[in-house]
């Protein structure tokens, strides 16, 4: 696993704080954190007062990404003592609504995504403003401190496309097809501008209806067979990239397969060799760091990362990280 320099040491200096919870919070004496499975309710929780923590995303339906961020964040409340409230929707409207539903159970802290920050930062400063502490996370980070947050945690998404960019030079490619899977999300414009920026051969980018897989796929399978000279897909989720290694071989096309973020079924293709390689943001720190940032604040007035982006990523994974990443996935943290 190859990490960018700039993410390295804020990754490696957040998971030894996890590390040390795990440890702390486990009086067995036995497994270490290490070997033991993460899931909510395990170990004591915390002998702080109860709090209530929502965290509201962009999320559209079926997107497998969003439960490791979920399975880290339920981790996380079970260790804190915190009731941890999720909801989602993918269109900007319908997630501010969520935000308002949130401060209207008076929430005690709120989790928020800002990948439509237009539609929701008016409301999440309103958050803000009714005194409730916000830490934004995956995306979005430009826009995090201009509304009052505690800080961001996430991945910077220029970033993590430059090294995207970098390895596909690596792989000697030359063509590349970026596909956006949700028009308007400001974080998967900036995967494909960072691509664009290092990759010394052409990047096309390509729409597709997220939420609907075999319209997705199709749009793929055609662009392949138009363009012979691609020859490398870059999918902007998980779930696609599935989809892209269908539409290569309905299109007959050799083109390299390659995906941002991580699931099993991901791991599973890059151990057949089907993707080439994949971009972790590690989403399971994501939601256990927000949740853990906003029981510091509370309990303590810590602000992580001096309220500056907190990095979880970019990480490039191949079929060689597969031994590792097998067990994690399995158990649903990466």
């Amino acid at each position: 696993m190859r990490t960018s320099r700039k993410a390295a040491t804020l990754i490696t200096v957040v998971a030894l704080g996890i590390g040390l919870t795990a440890t702390g919070c486990s009086g067995s004496g036995g497994r270490s954190a290490e070997e033991k499975p993460a899931q909510g309710g395990a170990g004591a929780a915390a002998g702080t007062p109860r709090m209530k923590i929502a965290m509201v995303t962009h999320s559209g339906e079926g997107d497998t990404f969003w439960d490791i961020v979920q399975s880290g964040a339920k981790q996380a409340a079970a260790k804190d003592n915190a009731e941890f409230l999720y909801s989602a929707n993918k269109e900007g409207k319908e997630q501010a609504q969520l935000v308002q539903a949130a401060i209207d159970q008076k929430v005690d802290g709120l989790i928020v995504t800002l990948a439509k920050p237009e539609a929701v930062k008016d409301v999440v400063a309103k958050a803000v403003k009714a005194g409730i502490p916000v830490v934004t996370i995956n995306s979005g980070a430009q826009f995090s401190k201009e509304i009052g947050a505690l800080g961001h945690i996430g991945q910077d998404e220029q970033v993590a496309g430059e090294a995207v960019g970098d390895e596909l030079d690596a792989r000697g490619r030359k063509k590349a097809l970026c596909v956006i899977h949700e028009q308007g999300n400001v974080s998967l414009e900036e995967r494909c501008a960072g691509v664009r920026k290092t990759f010394g051969g052409e990047v096309e980018n390509l729409n597709v209806e997220g939420t609907d897989m075999p319209a997705a796929t199709s749009s793929i399978e055609a662009k392949l067979q138009a363009g012979r000279d691609i020859d490398a897909v870059v999918t902007l989720g998980a779930p696609f990239a599935a989809a892209s290694v269908k539409a290569k071989e309905g299109s007959g096309s050799t083109a390299e397969v390659d995906t941002f973020d991580l699931n099993a079924e991901v791991v599973k293709r890059l151990k057949a060799r089907e993707v080439g390689f994949a971009v972790d943001q590690q989403p399971y720190l994501q939601g256990y760091l927000a949740v853990d940032e906003l029981w510091l604040n509370r309990t303590n007035g810590n602000v992580v990362g001096g309220g500056k982006p907190v990095l979880t990523g970019p990480a490039i994974v191949t079929a060689k990280d597969v031994p590792q990443l097998e067990k994690y996935t399995a158990r649903g943290t990466r």
